[in-house]
């Protein structure tokens, strides 16, 4: 069964960087494609990337390009965000997912990490 770890995240100034880290454990994992999502206090779950991960290509949410950035492992099956010029409203918790299929349901997810963003 495939779990997936966080790491990463944390509090920091406005302008700053982070990372997170999501990985996986499992024997057989060979997922379509890896994610990101996001929550704020009091708002809906929202899309912030996603990654093949055959091919490494990077879907960014519109709203974010030019700040944040997908990559990939496979070797050590990690999935990584990094994420740039951080504003106050990038606060939430961060959610990575992963897929097994174009069609299918994002299915498998991690805990979560909490971002904070200080002003």
């Amino acid at each position: 069964q495939v779990q997936l770890v966080q790491s990463g995240g944390g509090l920091v100034q406005a302008g700053g960087s982070l990372t997170l880290s999501c990985q996986a454990s499992g024997r057989a994992f060979r997922p379509y494609a890896m994610g990101w999502f996001r929550q704020a206090p009091g708002q809906e779950r929202e899309f912030v990337g996603a990654i093949s991960w055959g091919y490494g290509s990077t879907d960014i949410s519109e709203s974010l390009k030019g700040r944040f950035a997908i990559s990939r492992d496979k070797l050590s099956k990690t999935m990584n965000l990094r994420m740039n010029s951080l504003k106050p409203e990038d606060t939430g918790i961060y959610y990575c997912t992963s897929r097994d299929g174009v069609v299918t349901q994002w299915s498998v997810w991690g805990q979560g990490t909490q971002v904070t963003v200080s002003s």
